[in-house]
């Protein structure tokens, strides 16, 4: 690629129209807080995300706080009114909308599963892709007419794509009848974002562009009893070009182990089956603590915890480490699914994703997992064109598929992210050609799911068994311990349980079979 290339503009997304508030005048409250008036609507701005402050970010200190609580005058204010929570997104995502409910029950709310007697409505959206952030800007557009209906319907935008200047400014521009716009560093400043918000009738602007500190303490609502997510870090610091993760999820911060460690021993107590320790990068975890301490170390501890099954998600191939590998093989509660994200298979393109492994290096680390853990699956992401892509190069892709075999995949179209290195790039790989890559390479990923699914033929594996199954309330579905999804005729009272199924019946993307007693369990 060259210079001129690298410079060129996405010329497919006009953001300039986001950014003109020459009709927008501002006022000073009482308090010295400047109110911004655009189109009628009086506007609080606290702060504002800013790309600038998130590329300028240094590795300060960051601080760990015990000491969250809902303010007096807060406490009673959601008695007898309901709140609603649109997640869209990864994990994290859900693990902050446990944390968004706790605090809205705190406050006295009772959820609901429709916005229709929702008095509170918080969408915790996703910026990774074109597509889920058009999916929020739908729904916004979809709420103003239960705004118009029920003025003092609280509604608010939160999560990753708040951290994004265009989409506030967009907000601020076009969707008015938004209350309360609010980031992922400032989830725990929720009650006091909330009390402007309603008492105030402004909307209320509240975005960090540094990276918040570590609040230990906020209240939970985890959805569900049996499976459990557990945050051990946050951030990202690898700056992928194409990726806007590092600027709305900041700098990489690790929890301490001793808290990470009592969490667990807590949901062990509780009686949860499963946990998923959750990162953006998850095996960094440790690099910013004193002591000598990573995702190998703390995994090698929570093996000594008696809850059955223990997961991770999501890893970067660069920190993925012998010494975890050393640990994973340990097995016992540690499980025997790797979700590798590759992105591509061409080193030339991972070099300008910024990936900083080549194709090689991967190979080589996935070759050292495998020979620790034979019963291991992979899981991968893959992403097909990328700027300037060629067919050779997306070939390679299609043959590490082959070479590594993977269980399954998410496959995606490149999509430009506003503010990334990669959306200075001129993205010539035609949409009908993204579109065919897709589907090829969707058609090796499926072969080889098909595949390693057909091994397990009349094999009988141990399956959490997490609920009904989505298409037959009369059979129920849960996991392996390397994340096969089976369905099985069993008696609801084993929902939440550890049982033995031997398959009867394999298909592409899950497996059916017959419960079975006193067998002894293959991990696979």
């Amino acid at each position: 690629m060259n210079e001129e290339q690298r410079r060129q503009p996405n010329k497919d997304k006009d953001y300039s129209k986001y950014f003109d508030f020459s009709n927008a005048t501002i006022e000073v409250n009482d308090d010295g807080q400047e109110i911004m008036k655009i189109g009628g609507r009086r506007i609080k701005i606290n702060e504002q995300p800013n790309y600038r402050k998130g590329q300028r970010r240094r590795r300060n200190e960051t601080d760990v706080y015990y000491d969250f609580k809902i303010p007096e005058d807060m406490q009673h204010i959601g008695n007898g009114k309901k709140y609603y929570i649109r997640t869209y997104g990864c994990q994290m995502n859900v693990h902050d909308t446990e944390n968004m409910s706790g605090i809205l029950e705190e406050l006295g709310f009772t959820p609901t599963d429709t916005t229709d007697d929702a008095d509170v409505i918080l969408l915790n959206t996703c910026a990774i892709r074109e597509n889920a952030e058009n999916k929020v800007f739908g729904e916004v557009g979809n709420l103003k007419n239960l705004k118009k209906e029920r003025p003092e319907v609280v509604l608010g935008l939160c999560g990753c794509m708040s951290q994004e200047e265009n989409v506030v400014n967009r907000i601020l521009q076009k969707h008015q009848h938004v209350d309360l716009v609010f980031g992922t560093h400032n989830i725990h400043r929720l009650p006091h974002l909330l009390k402007d918000a309603i008492q105030s009738k402004e909307m209320v602007v509240e975005v960090w562009s540094k990276e918040g500190d570590v609040v230990e303490n906020m209240p939970r609502r985890r959805q569900g009893n049996i499976q459990a997510w557990v945050n051990i870090m946050y951030g990202c610091d690898k700056f992928c070009t194409y990726c806007i993760v590092p600027y709305t999820r900041g700098k990489e911060r690790s929890r301490l182990p001793k808290d990470i460690i009592q969490e667990v021993r807590e949901l062990a107590r509780h009686g949860y089956k499963e946990i998923t320790l959750l990162g953006q990068n998850v095996n960094a975890y440790g690099k910013d603590l004193e002591d000598d301490f990573g995702l190998g170390d703390l995994m090698d501890e929570l093996r000594k915890i008696d809850i059955p099954r223990v997961r991770f998600t999501t890893s970067h191939p660069r920190d993925f480490d012998d010494r975890l590998i050393e640990v994973l093989a340990k097995g016992d509660n540690l499980l025997e699914h790797i979700h590798l994200p590759v992105q591509h298979g061409n080193s030339d393109v991972l070099k300008l994703m910024g990936r900083k492994y080549t194709r090689e290096e991967y190979l080589e680390l996935a070759r050292k997992i495998k020979t620790a853990m034979p019963n291991a699956t992979f899981t991968t992401d893959l992403i097909v064109g990328f700027p300037n892509e060629t067919e050779e190069q997306f070939q390679d892709t299609l043959s590490l598929v082959r070479e590594i075999g993977y269980d399954s995949a998410f496959t995606y179209i490149y999509s430009p992210r506003e503010g990334t290195p990669a959306a200075r790039m001129k993205d010539n790989v035609p949409h009908e050609v993204k579109r065919d890559r897709l589907q090829r390479l969707n058609e090796v990923v499926n072969e080889f799911s098909a595949r390693s699914n057909e091994q397990m033929q009349d094999q009988v594996v141990e399956v959490l068994i997490e609920g009904e199954s989505k298409k037959n309330p009369d059979i129920l579905a849960g996991r392996t311990r390397t994340n096969k999804l089976v369905n099985v005729r069993a008696p609801k009272q084993l929902i939440g349980e550890l049982i033995n199924v031997r398959i009867t019946d394999v298909k592409t993307w899950s497996l059916n079979g017959d419960m079975v007693e006193n067998s002894e369990v293959q991990k696979v």
